[in-house]
């Protein structure tokens, strides 16, 4: 609890935050985050503490959090009487390699609140973008190697799935869409069940404000054909993580190609990443890569 005593008006925090005053009352009244006190002509009186608080949380929706997401943060990683931490660099190299390496023993040693810890410390320090596409897709490809050499469980594959999925659940439908943008289609291959990936992506796609309908694991190839008649989409987006599903993968996306003018196929996952060189140049136009800037790329040349 606050005890300090309120020193700034409204008219102060506004100017030291940036905000307007009305944005401000909507969110100490919807969120509750704060109870600034009042002076005797009923006037709100924040506190050094209100201010610190209230500037976390306009970091993170400069960072592009909605302010919702930033009161959930701050609930969940109990921040408010820290000064918000910046990233640093040590002899290891990026502090967010070493968050996705904790997370990651976390993860496999099904150790659940430590890993929600971690995704939390993660989501304080860096923005959105950085978080789901550097941390938890570099992760994401981790995990997918370990159980793809059998060194790691399916229990463990199935733990880390689950505790990933619940946090970018969260996220997934909070970001408008842009309706100047094609819509797309994200869903895993044919025998694919391994989705969190192809979620990653997904985000990746509506931070950029495209309209995605997302169907997660895999579906009947004719209900794909549905899909294609109903919503008349421009992209669609395939996730293949396990190479006997490759041929088959390979072959729908072949084949949409071909009976749908100018529908755009894209293909990823850890399956389609570790293709032999002369595989992934036969199929160049619907490989999208692993990392953020080819997917930049592929997009930004189908788009042109």
């Amino acid at each position: 609890m606050d005890n300090q005593e309120g020193k700034y008006n409204i008219k102060a925090v506004s100017k030291i935050l940036g905000i307007q005053p009305g944005t401000l009352r909507a969110w100490e009244r919807r969120y509750q985050m704060i109870a600034p006190k009042r002076n005797d002509s009923g006037h709100r009186l924040y506190s050094e503490q209100h201010v610190k608080i209230l500037k976390w949380l306009v970091s993170k929706v400069n960072q592009g959090f909605t302010i919702s997401q930033a009161v959930s943060l701050l609930e969940n990683n109990d921040v408010s009487t820290e000064e918000p931490q910046l990233p640093h660099q040590n002899e290891s190299g990026d502090r967010s390699t070493i968050i996705a390496d904790e997370l990651l023993d976390a993860l496999l040693q099904f150790d659940e609140t430590k890993a929600h810890d971690l995704i939390n410390q993660a989501f304080s320090l860096y923005t959105i973008d950085k978080v789901l596409v550097d941390i938890l897709g570099t992760l994401l490809v981790k995990i997918g190697d370990l159980w793809e050499h059998n060194k790691i469980t399916t229990a463990h594959e199935h733990f880390a799935s689950s505790i990933l999925r619940s946090r970018i659940g969260i996220i997934l439908h909070s970001f408008p869409h842009n309706s100047i943008l094609p819509k797309a289609v994200a869903v895993c291959g044919p025998g694919e069940w391994h989705e969190l990936g192809l979620l990653i992506f997904t985000l990746f796609l509506r931070r950029k404000g495209f309209d995605v309908i997302y169907l997660g694991a895999s579906i009947a190839e004719e209900d794909i054909d549905v899909v294609i008649d109903t919503v008349h989409p421009k992209f669609i987006f395939f996730s293949c993580t396990m190479r006997e599903n490759v041929p088959t993968t390979l072959s729908l996306a072949t084949k949409l190609k071909e009976e749908h003018e100018g529908l755009e196929i894209g293909l990823g996952g850890f399956a389609i990443d570790t293709l032999p060189d002369e595989v992934k140049k036969k199929y160049d136009p619907f490989v999208m890569g692993s990392v953020k800037n080819e997917w930049e790329n592929w997009l930004k040349e189908k788009l042109s």
